[in-house]
């Protein structure tokens, strides 16, 4: 079995072992696969009958320029770089990795909000550029901080990753709301299912855990931001195409948004035209809440699992069916 990863250094820049993937048949790895290039994406999988990409896109003309290709896997829960009419077509299994960032992903989310809500590393900076030795009180501020307890957090989706930032926000005494396209009890009697008008009005805090399809592109654009209340805060651990980035970085410059905290961006990596780089208390991390080495390790070893169950005949994840 002939198996190719087209971007590897990802999940992988040397901290994990391939071994797994190896024990299923002949395994070439390349770091980074340029995206935009077809004819080194198609020559890289060749005759290989198995690939696995990150963000390397698997187009309709890359599976008919590569028809021995069986497994497509993404290392990824997000499998919009996939053409998946595609792959139903051709009988083309692609199986994705679920669940393995819920709690680090849940982590990271509260990261973004509790540096906005309580400006750590801005304090930290200050107080290392020699701001509190040379103060004349015991205490200051750069900026006005705020208590979370008592706002009311709007969680935009109800799959795994919101429902465990449900739970962390009850912890900070926070109310929590949420709008999922279908309806989806909660189980909860502290958690309460709304439409997305009700959330936009009602939330002091916005948190996008939707997939970025064609239904959900941009949904927070102009008109969305102007349904919401003012001096609310937007979080996006998702993806970066939910938002419209120029209405986004408007709230913030026109003060409707208090901040944006985002662990994505529309094109990755960012490109130095994009509005929130130069918008007001807008907080921007390079894709990393999915990073840490315990979800990269949980994500390695589903994908081995993918694959062992695919060679069974049984196959599991698999999005395209």
């Amino acid at each position: 079995m002939k198996m190719v990863i087209l971007d590897g250094y990802g999940l992988n820049p040397g901290d994990l072992s391939w071994k797994g993937l190896e024990e299923y048949g002949e395994l070439t790895v390349f770091d980074r696969t340029d995206i935009t290039d077809n004819t080194l994406i198609i020559e890289r999988i060749g005759k290989s009958e198995m690939v696995f990409t990150n963000k390397v896109p698997i187009t309709d003309e890359i599976m008919e320029a590569c028809p021995s290709l069986k497994y497509v896997g993404v290392f990824a829960t997000g499998y919009n770089v996939i053409d998946i009419e595609a792959a139903k077509a051709r009988g083309i299994v692609v199986s994705n990795i679920p669940s393995y960032g819920t709690d680090a992903v849940a982590q990271f989310t509260w990261a973004l909000l509790l540096e906005i809500a309580s400006q750590v590393g801005r304090h930290n900076q200050s107080v290392a550029s020699g701001d509190w030795e040379n103060s004349i009180d015991f205490t200051y501020w750069k900026t006005p901080l705020l208590e979370l307890a008592g706002k009311t957090i709007g969680l935009i989706g109800y799959g795994k990753i919101a429902q465990a930032v449900a739970e962390i926000a009850r912890a900070f005494k926070m109310s929590v709301i949420y709008y999922n396209h279908r309806p989806k009890e909660s189980g909860s009697t502290f958690i309460k299912q709304v439409t997305l008008e009700e959330l936009y009005e009602k939330s002091d805090v916005i948190s996008l855990h939707v997939p970025q399809f064609s239904e959900t592109m941009e949904m927070i654009n102009e008109e969305a931001i102007n349904q919401m209340k003012s001096d609310v805060i937007l979080i996006n651990t998702s993806r970066g195409g939910l938002i419209d980035e120029q209405a986004v970085a408007d709230g913030l410059n026109n003060g409707k948004l208090r901040a944006y905290g985002a662990d994505v961006v529309s094109h990755e990596p960012i490109l130095s035209e994009n509005p929130l780089l130069k918008a007001k208390n807008c907080y921007l991390t390079p894709h990393i809440a999915w990073a840490p080495v315990e979800a990269r390790e949980r994500l390695l070893s589903i994908a081995v699992e993918n694959v062992k169950q695919f060679l069974n005949g049984t196959p599991q994840n698999n999005v395209a069916n």
